[in-house]
């Protein structure tokens, strides 16, 4: 049996997800699926539409077997810590293959660019050359990788692939990267039968039907409660006033912290916030993630602290997820973790705090009944 890798944030789970899913049960059959993902907070530095747990529900009903939190150091950060944690967690479970979207659908490309990356000396040096151009750090990896290769990546879906095989030589782990064709694009806000996550989320705001672009298990979960960004601008407002130095901040640097702290007084959203501090430097994802760095207090400190994965924590399992947990738990470097306990990682216990920031904007009925699930809830169990 086959152990097979995916990476993703569900957010939400989506037509394009359950399309993936089929391709790769058609490719592996009678495999085992892993999924590694984000909980409470993203990689574009956005909160999770639905919590973890109603996230795991939904992959275990749709074929995933192993459900495995990101933690929230890696989970918000840029592309090559992301892929960092998350490839550590496939290594650690025995994944032999990672497949990934792809709007190139070119792993043999992919895999040169990451060896140039990797072993060209001067590569590093091209990009630091045009980022104080004041080009953006994607736009100035695109352009680096063109000079010696005259090859490009400018889409997101490629750009994560490019950090994840780049981490699989790193890491010299034994995963097999794998591509499905990109159906859609990333960023479309337009509303399609395999509509972008963005879309849906936008259109969840709006309060419109989505039915017709996700399945019929998450049209139930978004009828109980969302999280949208705009909600944690108090929050956000609150912190940044009330600190004397926000670059003591994670990815706060270059003295953006200033700008942050000229522009709070007079921004009425965090998406407007983003837009008065918004330079050509710094991308709204960029810009987002520093933002959602300083809601939950992820300062330079905890990043440095916080580099390697501690463990492998649980969110849910198939029968046959948990049949693969109990014979890989001798083979790992590091704890299964199914029972929550803050004495177990100080990173786990990092995640906690996260949690309650995330639950802030909740009324207090619900507010406690999420809080408490980060520590009183077993894995989502599904028997098939």
């Amino acid at each position: 049996m086959k152990i097979i890798g995916i990476i993703c944030e569900y957010n939400p789970f989506h037509n394009g997800h359950l399309y993936h899913l089929k391709k790769v049960k058609e490719i592996f059959p009678n495999s085992l699926i892993v999924l590694i993902m984000s909980g409470s907070f993203t990689q574009r530095g956005i909160p999770s539409i639905l919590n973890k747990w109603d996230k795991t529900e939904i992959a275990l009903i749709y074929g995933i077997d192993l459900v495995i939190e990101l933690p929230f150091p890696f989970a918000t950060q840029s592309a090559d810590l992301f892929a960092k944690g998350a490839i550590s967690l496939l290594k650690e479970v025995k994944a032999e293959y990672l497949v990934f979207g792809s709007e190139s659908n070119d792993v043999n490309t992919l895999q040169e660019l990451a060896d140039i990356a990797l072993n060209n000396k001067k590569y590093q040096e091209k990009i630091r050359q045009y980022l104080k151009k004041g080009m953006n750090y994607p736009t100035a990896l695109s352009k680096a990788l063109e000079s010696f290769s005259k090859k490009t990546i400018t889409t997101p879906n490629d750009l994560l692939a490019f950090s994840y095989i780049k981490e699989i030589k790193k890491q010299h782990a034994n995963i097999t990267p794998i591509s499905i064709q990109r159906t859609n694009n990333y960023h479309d806000i337009n509303l399609k039968n395999i509509a972008s996550a963005t879309s849906i989320r936008l259109a969840l705001l709006e309060k419109k039907d989505i039915t017709n672009y996700v399945p019929i298990e998450v049209v139930k979960q978004t009828k109980n409660s969302c999280h949208f960004l705009k909600n944690y601008f108090p929050f956000l407002k609150y912190k940044i006033e009330t600190t004397d130095d926000l670059g003591i901040f994670q990815t706060v640097d270059e003295g953006i912290e200033n700008r942050i702290k000229k522009q709070i007084t007079e921004a009425i959203s965090w998406e407007d916030l983003v837009t008065r501090i918004k330079t050509k430097r710094y991308t709204y994802n960029k810009i987002n993630r520093m933002l959602t760095h300083i809601l939950c207090n992820f300062t330079k400190e905890k990043a440095e602290k916080f580099q390697h994965i501690e463990y492998i924590r649980v969110l849910g399992f198939s029968t046959k997820g948990q049949a693969h947990l109990r014979a890989i738990k001798k083979m790992t470097t590091v704890p299964i973790i199914t029972t929550f306990s803050t004495s177990k990682s100080e990173m786990l216990k990092y995640e906690q705090v996260i949690t309650n920031v995330y639950t802030t904007i909740l009324n207090e009925p619900d507010k406690i009944k999420q809080t408490q699930a980060e520590y009183q809830s077993k894995p989502k169990k599904r028997d098939k």
